[in-house]
């Protein structure tokens, strides 16, 4: 709670770097510096390029060097805090995060044994793409109807015959066609690439354990993985479900689609952030008043305008996020490209980052998070309790081992969106809010699976309209949201997240639509700075 009454949000911005700067200067906690802060990281990134498939002693290094990990991950949640709101809570989730990601690649899945990914031969030219049309999609071939990569761990003695695609040529100088690559024996700057991908592509796109829901390859892709795999064919899947993802497989279309977004996106959180400056709730003020823009009938309503907070809150957050995931296929595509980056810089390797809403009227909550909602933790959250339901022997498809699956998965997203509110500089509520809003999300996943379930078996399902049912799911979803979503959005305000400036000009504000002191400018001096300390180790980069 603030201890004083705000009357801007530029208010509680300098309370809250007053908060850091004194903490910093009674040693209360470290600012968070770079390169340092990121030591762990790098720890685990060295022993990827570290061949270790034919060492036992160095496969069980990386226990010692997940420990490390942990144990770095933990001091920097623990120790470290950053004068930027969104830096703060960027602290404590990826610090938690690396652990989640680096306990997928390196404990529950051995990444140089069990992974291979879609890359480039160099002894062969490039044939198949005069068997596609203007729009990348293949004539028939008889493998249309094969639309995935398989959720299977090959074999280790499957993944050596193919780990090596050439060993003269970087990824960016192979023309050939595709194929599965393994963990490469050489040489290094081909290692590295792979480890960098490895330790970067969360959601294994163009890799053999791809996150469920995403787009395949493009057919010609696939034709040429299943001539060059031999083997390792089975790593193409034959799920023919359709993705709720957008996807491109030309580079035009996809740079015009997310340039769309990135524009669309600035204006909307410019819009976003000038509605902010009017409302205290989004500051962080217990009890605020309704701000004076809002309707009379909307202000005069506890529902509606808690409604209204909420939407706002959704909009802010996604509109955030994806306007920051699209500058990814914007540079790697538009400006690298595949004469950089080889297979890294295709477009269909950028599938969207959200899905359809149109998913939620069909599936309810479990459409929501599994399908609309980023996939981007996906994998890190699913692999553990995968892994203990292959070990108690269940089948993953029955109504308890898909509940575990879901306690799992969102109990590690409590836990990793608890660590960010508490390196937050505000008063939060770690456990109280992120972390409770998490674990209960399978909660109304499961209910609304054993209504519908119940309604199946007694006939009454497939009685009622479709829209119907779309209608109910429509109705469930959000009121689900209206009596769980403060308990994290609230915590997201009184951390200061929401006082974060995600751009540098404001057109709305510099026209006087913000509050006293908002000009044309947004960004601050001190918005990434560099601190000395006593010791070299303890200077560089802060933010």
């Amino acid at each position: 709670m603030l201890p004083f009454v705000p009357t801007t949000h530029r208010d509680v911005t300098k309370y809250y770097i007053a908060q850091y700067e004194a903490g910093v200067e009674a040693g209360t906690f470290q600012p968070f510096i770079y390169p340092w802060g990121a030591l762990g990281a790098t720890a685990a990134l060295g022993y990827l390029l570290v061949d270790h498939r034919t060492s036992p002693l160095l496969r069980k290094c990386r226990y010692l060097v997940f420990t490390y990990l942990f144990y770095f991950a933990a001091s920097s949640i623990k120790n470290c805090r950053a004068r930027n709101p969104a830096s703060a809570f960027g602290i404590g989730l990826l610090n938690a995060w690396s652990v989640l990601w680096i306990a997928k690649i390196m404990l529950f899945d051995d990444c140089q044994t069990d992974y291979k990914r879609i890359e480039r031969k160099e002894e062969e030219p490039q044939l198949d793409r005069v068997d596609a049309d203007a729009n990348g999609s293949a004539q028939a071939t008889g493998l249309d109807t094969i639309h995935g990569l398989a959720k299977i761990r090959p074999k280790e003695s499957e993944l050596a015959p193919s780990a090596d695609l050439g060993t003269t040529q970087t990824p960016r100088q192979r023309r050939g066609s595709f194929s599965w690559q393994g963990y490469p024996s050489g040489p290094f700057i081909e290692r590295l690439d792979w480890a960098a991908d490895v330790f970067s592509n969360f959601r294994g796109i163009g890799w053999n354990w791809q996150s469920p829901g995403l787009p395949p390859p493009p057919s010609w892709v696939r034709e040429q993985l299943d001539r060059n795999s031999g083997n390792d064919s089975s790593h193409v899947g034959k799920n023919t479900r359709s993705s709720a993802v957008r996807h491109f497989t030309e580079k035009g279309p996809l740079l015009r689609a997310n340039l769309l977004l990135l524009v669309g996106g600035y204006f909307l959180l410019d819009l976003l952030k000038t509605g902010i400056s009017h409302d205290s709730y989004f500051w962080g003020v217990v009890d605020p008043s309704p701000p004076a823009y809002l309707p009379h009938f909307v202000r005069n309503s506890s529902i509606l305008l808690r409604s209204y907070r909420l939407v706002f809150g959704l909009v802010a957050v996604y509109s955030a996020l994806q306007t920051t995931f699209v500058l990814c296929p914007l540079f790697f595509v538009g400006v690298l490209g595949p004469a950089v980056l080889g297979a890294r810089g295709e477009p269909w390797m950028y599938p969207n980052t959200f899905g359809s809403y149109t998913v939620v009227f069909d599936k309810g909550l479990a459409g929501w998070w599994g399908a609309m909602w980023h996939q981007t933790f996906r994998e890190a959250f699913a692999t553990p309790s995968k892994r203990l339901i292959e070990g108690l022997g269940m089948d993953p498809k029955s109504l308890p081992a898909k509940s575990i699956q879901l306690l799992v998965a969102f109990a590690l997203s409590g836990c990793l969106h608890a660590a960010g509110s508490y390196t937050q500089t505000g008063d939060t509520s770690p456990l109280r809010g992120p972390f409770l809003f998490f674990t209960l999300q399978p909660l109304g996943i499961i209910s609304q699976m054993l209504f519908a379930g119940a309604m199946e078996k007694s006939g009454m399902l497939q009685k009622t309209p479709r829209r119907v049912r779309q209608a109910a799911n429509f109705i469930y979803v959000h009121v689900w949201f209206y009596y769980t979503g403060s308990l994290l959005l609230d915590d997201f305000c009184k951390g200061g997240i929401l006082l974060f400036e995600p751009i540098p000009i404001s057109l709305f504000r510099g026209l006087g639509l913000g509050a006293e002191g908002d000009s044309w400018w947004c960004w601050w001096d001190g918005l990434v700075h560099w601190h000395r300390g006593k010791h070299w180790w303890e200077s560089g980069i802060a933010l």
